[in-house]
């Protein structure tokens, strides 16, 4: 996407909580007039009591479950790349995401475990889920969002290699279609030494319990 002024805009939500959400672009208002229009056309009166509010509850609510598209990678690294000669798998396991089937708009939800092998750099921990979140807060399949977010690990440490699986309920599986309600979809992207030698892919598999 091109780049865009970005801008920090913060509402009030319903229960008096403060919620930061990044401008990408999308304006509020008119989300929120899409919005009353989809209630009506399902039939419902976007104008009872218990509905006045909610086009523009569900917009802000898009507003932050899409944030992604405007997080810039420079920004949420803040410089946390550093020089080091350690040369083992590095792991964080158990990344919760939550991100939005880009066929229903529905949600899809699990957690996803990151390993890569230094070389010469390594990255603070804290911004491995950061960067789950930047690729989880978007429009997605599972299979794309797992390959963006090992070719960005890839891309910024340039490390000797790099794993990422991803596991996950489908809400557009369990709420509609075959409605099979204990399926969790497994991808994964394997790049360098965790996709050419079977010995440092099976260490990890076997590190993050699979």
């Amino acid at each position: 996407m091109p780049d865009k002024k970005k801008e920090i805009q913060v509402f009030e939500d319903d229960d008096d909580m403060r919620v930061q959400v990044n401008s990408n672009g999308i304006s509020l208002e008119k989300l929120e007039n899409n919005f009353r229009s989809i209630i009506a056309e399902i039939g419902e009166d976007p104008g009872r009591e218990g509905l006045i509010r909610t086009p523009g509850r569900v917009a802000k609510a898009y507003k932050f479950m899409t944030k992604g598209y405007s997080e810039d990678i420079e920004k949420l690294l803040n410089g946390a790349v550093f020089n080091e000669h350690y040369d083992e798998i590095v792991i964080v396991k158990d990344i919760d995401f939550y991100s939005l089937c880009e066929h229903h708009l529905l949600p899809f939800y699990g957690k996803c475990h990151i390993g890569y092998i230094p070389n010469g750099k390594i990255v603070g921990l804290s911004k491995l889920p950061r960067i789950v979140e930047m690729y989880s807060r978007r429009l997605q399949v599972q299979e794309r969002m797992t390959r963006e977010i090992g070719d960005m690990i890839n891309k910024v440490l340039e490390p000797k290699g790099v794993a990422v699986v991803s596991e996950a309920r489908h809400l557009c599986m369990m709420m509609r279609g075959v409605e099979k309600q204990n399926s969790i979809a497994t991808t994964s992207c394997m790049l360098g030494r965790f996709k050419s030698d079977e010995k440092t892919r099976s260490e990890f598999l076997k590190l993050i319990g699979k």
